[in-house]
């Protein structure tokens, strides 16, 4: 009645035989569940124009959000973590199994989705987030939790640590059934959703500020010339990976799986990413792009943080 037939609250109440409070408060409701999607479509906004070079320039979708230099990178996250939520609702379908992985985007992304009904679906998650200081699994657990409470999902967690000491020992855990039944869940996703981690990001990836890399991984890092990771899987900035000792002993999916995948959506906020984000469209990671303003202007005009 509101938004098709336009009709106003007080006219509505009347029709409905209630108050003009309760429906206000019907119609939060609507928007609070996803039921009603509202979007502004401004003639003089530069996002547009920007989705459409990426498009052309990476072959992705690319959601471009709106900011003003003046926002903070917290302001920032916050903002694109709300398009990521309405961008990834629709997508979502029953019998899908979602590959989720876990860091600081993801767990902004994960507080801003809204409920929609599927059935038979499942969140898997996509990489260990165990270290030597913690077991990682209620911080992990949480973005899961959320993404399975939103869409009425099945939740598998992957409860390995995020490296392994050798790459031995990897080769043994992923002999076992128990493990087996999750790399097979990885196999056979539908959608995969993660954010590109950046050493030198204003906000800092969780996997190089929760004590998950010592000083000489770093430096194996910095050596090879590595630009960022998707899921504790790492690569240099042309999309090369595969020779990459971490990687051996990283719990994240296999780059080469991953890109079998047939819906990849990336999340990425702060310009500060750039060489990260630039690095996994090399590597073919993504198939849907939401990043924020000043990030895709970095993107398609060139230039590096």
């Amino acid at each position: 009645m509101y938004y098709l037939q336009d009709l106003t609250m007080n006219a509505i109440a009347r029709e409905l035989r209630t108050s003009r409070s309760t429906v206000s408060r019907l119609l939060s409701m609507a928007r609070d569940t996803g039921l009603v999607q509202i979007q502004v479509n401004n003639p003089l906004q530069r996002a547009p124009s920007l989705e459409q070079q990426i498009r052309r320039q990476f072959g992705v979708e690319a959601h471009v959000v709106p900011v003003t230099d003046v926002v903070s990178d917290s302001d920032v996250l916050d903002r694109v973590a709300i398009q990521a939520a309405r961008t990834i609702g629709p997508l979502v379908d029953s019998n899908a199994i979602i590959g989720v992985a876990w860091g600081s985007t993801l767990s902004a992304v994960s507080h801003h989705l809204t409920r929609k009904v599927t059935h038979d679906s499942t969140i898997v998650q996509l990489n260990g987030a165990g270290n030597t200081q913690t077991t990682g699994i209620t911080y992990a657990s949480e973005i899961l939790r959320r993404f399975g409470q939103a869409y009425g999902a099945r939740v598998e967690q992957f409860p390995v640590p995020a490296f392994f000491d050798h790459a031995e020992t990897k080769t043994a855990m992923w002999a076992e059934r128990s493990v087996l039944r999750i790399l097979d869940l990885q196999r056979r996703m539908t959608m995969a959703i993660f954010g590109v981690g950046s050493i030198d990001a204003n906000i800092p990836s969780h996997v190089y500020s929760g004590g998950y890399l010592d000083d000489d991984d770093l430096r194996a890092l910095d050596e090879h010339q590595v630009v960022g990771d998707v899921a504790t899987m790492f690569f240099r900035a042309d999309g090369t990976h595969s020779d990459l000792l971490l990687n051996q002993r990283s719990t994240g999916p296999e780059l080469d799986l991953l890109r079998q995948v047939r819906r990849r959506i990336c999340v990425v906020s702060g310009e500060t990413k750039i060489n990260g984000l630039r690095g996994a469209l090399a590597a073919g990671l993504a198939t849907d792009l939401i990043l924020d303003e000043g990030s895709a202007r970095r993107l398609v005009h060139g230039g590096s943080r």
